[in-house]
């Protein structure tokens, strides 16, 4: 690895450091971020102990039942047999740690950080701490929250100083739910320190479990570039959401213009209008941005404040257009049956989280519609409270010709859209995935 430069300064690519050896390993939150970690390292031949609170989560771990997708029965089974990997929800499992790697929610309470998760964890790990370890943050938060907060708390709790007596690095998450090409292994992997020694221990941990590492001198620049990634995105979302309403108050069809500006090789970048955004990041990243700049020097961002509510009333849009196109018809949307296609925030994931159809079928719920849901990946006993009052179905073909309006929230490979155009009264597309079939039939509209 290149000697790191200036204070603040980004340190080129580095190539991939030589493999560390065999590390007692304690991954904090065994989720959809620290539970790929877990088995990652354990692969890579480290002792892993993948510790969660929930202790239910623990023994179906243990039992080789993955909460998520991405990982399977395949993959738990071996590294369970060999005891490489030790889920549990005891906190002293986590004792003799050699790398201690916090993968914890960092959820928004009325819209103020809510770093409580991350206290927590601190605070477990810090009574563990030993002289000469390795403690890394990879939960998404503001700049200085490593350094500040998580060293802080560290250090009150072990007794020890950071960088002199532990080392404490950031290295963000990147996964990306459902991504076959872009994995944990695969996607360089940022990593950051609190001194040049942390940074070297980050990367060389890191090294050894990923691709290619890319330092960062910093923890404050690199805790920067999480929050960057995704408002970038965020923003420009917000961006084609807007002027997908105006296109169609103007008789225009935005997503032709969006492919044909996806033909230029340099200077754009595609994104697609939607029913809002989902997932971890996207909706509570650019709030932890604009929050922080607030805090930082008494101003946000007002274009990050605006994007957030730009995607954050696109559910109220898709149950108006909803509600238009039953007036047209001479009904009330109070009463009507609406069947949602899909509830996960994304394709081929079963990932509820922050999930605009949600909100759809909240919104629809409140103003009368008898609303029922389908989607193939979704756990009915997964289902949040925010569903209560909705029909979860999954034999849809009555459905289809039952419903008034059908509206396409998750465009899952696994429905048949055919059918769907075929057997449905009205559908509105909130994905772009029936394009092809507005000619064939007249009652598909895209949002």
């Amino acid at each position: 690895m290149r000697t790191p430069g200036a204070a603040g300064a980004v340190v080129q690519e580095a190539d991939r450091p030589a493999d560390v050896s065999s590390l007692r390993v304690v991954v904090v939150g065994q989720g959809y971020v620290g539970l790929p970690l877990a088995l990652r390292a354990a692969q890579m031949g480290h002792r892993v102990v993948g510790l969660d609170t929930d202790a239910q989560r623990a023994e179906a771990l243990a039992c080789g039942s993955s909460p998520i997708e991405d990982i399977t029965a395949a993959q738990l089974e071996p590294l369970l047999r060999q005891g490489t990997y030790h889920p549990t929800a005891t906190p002293d499992d986590a004792a003799g740690f050699d790398v201690a790697v916090i993968a914890v929610p960092t959820p928004l309470h009325e819209g103020v950080p809510d770093l409580s998760y991350v206290i927590a964890a601190g605070r477990t790990v810090g009574r563990y701490l030993c002289e000469g370890a390795l403690v890394v943050l990879e939960s998404t938060s503001y700049p200085g929250t490593t350094r500040n907060l998580l060293g802080s708390v560290l250090e009150e709790v072990s007794g020890l100083r950071m960088g002199s007596q532990f080392a404490l690095g950031f290295s963000p998450e990147r996964i990306d739910p459902g991504n076959r090409m872009w994995t944990l292994a695969t996607t360089p992997k940022i990593v950051s320190g609190i001194d040049a020694a942390s940074l070297e221990r980050t990367a060389a941990f890191y090294g050894g479990l990923v691709e290619r590492v890319v330092p960062v001198c910093r923890c404050e620049e690199a805790e920067l570039a999480k929050l960057l990634e995704n408002t970038f995105r965020a923003v420009n979302i917000a961006l084609v959401n807007e002027l997908a309403e105006v296109a169609r108050d103007t008789g225009l069809d935005l997503r032709e213009a969006v492919e044909a500006a996806s033909t230029k090789p340099f200077g754009f970048m595609r994104f697609d209008p939607g029913p809002g955004i989902g997932g971890h990041c996207l909706p509570i990243d650019p709030v932890y941005l604009s929050w922080w700049a607030t805090q930082a020097r008494g101003q946000g961002s007002r274009l990050i404040d605006l994007a957030a509510q730009i995607n954050g009333a696109r559910p109220a849009y898709v149950v108006n257009r909803v509600g238009q196109h039953l007036t047209s018809r001479g009904r009330l949307l109070d009463g009507a049956r609406v069947l949602l296609l899909g509830l996960a925030y994304k394709p081929g994931s079963s990932d509820l989280r922050e999930s605009p159809a949600l909100e759809v079928a909240r919104l629809l719920a409140a103003r009368g519609a008898q609303v029922s849901a389908t989607d193939p990946f979704v756990d009915p006993a997964a289902a949040p409270a925010s569903l209560d009052g909705v029909r979860l179905v999954f034999a849809i073909d009555d459905e289809l010709a039952a419903a008034d309006a059908v509206v396409l929230l998750t465009d899952h490979e696994v429905f048949d859209y055919d059918q769907v155009a075929a057997r449905s009264p009205f559908v509105l597309d909130c994905r772009g995935r029936m394009a092809d079939r507005l000619t064939a039939a007249a009652t598909v509209e895209q949002l």
